[in-house]
């Protein structure tokens, strides 16, 4: 039997189960709502999507790895490659690009052109310090410490705020050695 190749975000993503992308970004949309009422402080929405985004990105790495075959990467900029390549497609239906690379290799900027969850979505002025998509960088924070990456996940740019792109910073704390419970030939 051959091996398994890496399949392209495109692949994937035309043989993935789908959701209406409007029902999508309105239930969305609801959910912020929901958080802007029930909690007052936009820090704290802020902090709650990132919370929900982590505990996503925790289950959702399972999936990814079944469905994409991709094997475990060799770096850090491997792995923000396939994410920005393979995951977003994957996942939301379009890709990133990956720039701003620091020296040490251990920070970069994933720049999303398009993003879906803010279709239909303007801010209020009384909202203007929330992360409406924060949910993403929880996503993708839960998702790299799965396979071993302690990592902090912020924005910088929100086209939400007048920015031109919606660009997420993703920078590597440490690789965390992987454990075993125990060993079998004691």
């Amino acid at each position: 039997m051959a091996p398994a190749v890496p399949r392209s975000g495109d692949a994937i993503f035309a043989n993935v189960e789908r959701v209406n992308a409007e029902l999508f970004t309105l239930t969305y949309g609801a959910i912020v709502r929901q958080l802007l009422t029930d909690l007052e402080e936009v820090e704290e929405v802020n902090k709650q999507l990132d919370q929900m985004g982590y505990n996503i990105g925790i289950r959702l790495i399972d999936e990814f790895l079944a469905k994409s075959n991709v094997t475990r990467c060799v770096d850090f900029r491997e792995t923000a490659e396939v994410i920005a390549k393979v995951g977003f497609k994957m996942f939301l239906g379009v890709t990133a690009s990956v720039t701003n690379w620091d020296v040490e290799g251990t920070c970069c900027s994933l720049i999303l052109e398009d993003n879906p969850l803010v279709d239909f979505v303007e801010l209020p002025d009384t909202c203007q310090g929330l992360y409406y998509c924060n949910i993403l960088s929880g996503v993708v924070r839960g998702a790299l410490e799965m396979v071993s990456m302690k990592t902090e996940v912020t924005w910088v740019r929100d086209m939400l705020r007048g920015d031109d792109a919606f660009e997420l910073q993703v920078k590597l704390l440490k690789q965390v050695p992987e454990e075993y419970p125990y060993k079998d030939d004691e």
